[in-house]
């Protein structure tokens, strides 16, 4: 049985599970790291600008991730997306999380216990991992206007890559505290059979 909040069917969270094992065995190199860091000097001047772009970009080729975002779910209007401050925030929050994240590649066991706990997280904002990518993308998309000539296949490959350790940690993060919360909502009776059972 999926997770009583998210909704997720087994046979999703199974196919999730391995997309998790082989997106946590990706591995930057050092220099995707001196590439990254590099890159996001420039983009830090406008973090504010990317956010909005990124989610602005994520609703409109995604329109169903804005039933996860309560503050957004009725909002058909782009445009008034684009003003939002509540968009801005959220963005802003999505941005920092990226800063520490390239200011911790060098600190691989902070990143992994920074990104599992934002994954711990998701699960209670009821945001599920399927979606999780799809932000990697969008940042991607809106970053290269700005690092215009900058902006290479090395340098789009070196965020994919981190994208895509970020993510799994996320989606292994947003897993553990599914199996977690189903753990505790079984019953004293069921849990003593379940340790039993292992």
């Amino acid at each position: 049985m999926g997770c009583a909040i998210s909704g997720l069917a087994a046979k999703s969270e199974l196919s999730e599970r391995n997309n998790t094992e082989d997106v946590v065995n990706v591995h930057l190199t050092e220099q995707q790291i001196h590439i990254i860091k590099d890159s996001w000097k420039v983009i830090r001047d406008d973090i504010a600008k990317v956010g909005i772009i990124m989610f602005v970009r994520l609703f409109e080729t995604h329109p169903e991730c804005k039933d996860v975002f309560f503050l957004f779910r009725g909002v058909e209007d782009l445009e008034r997306l684009r003003t939002s401050r509540e968009l801005r925030a959220h963005g802003l929050r999505v941005m920092s999380f990226i800063e520490k994240s390239v200011g911790r590649l060098d600190q691989l066991e902070r990143l992994e216990a920074l990104a599992l706990e934002l994954g711990k997280n998701h699960y209670h904002y009821n945001a599920p991992p399927k979606y999780y990518s799809y932000v990697g993308a969008e940042f991607i998309g809106a970053v290269q206007p700005i690092l215009k000539e900058r902006w290479t296949a090395d340098v789009e490959d070196a965020w994919k890559t981190m994208f895509q350790f970020v993510t799994g940690l996320m989606t292994q993060g947003y897993q553990e505290e599914c199996a977690l919360q189903r753990s505790l909502s079984l019953s004293p009776k069921d849990r003593a059979a379940k340790n039993n059972a292992l």
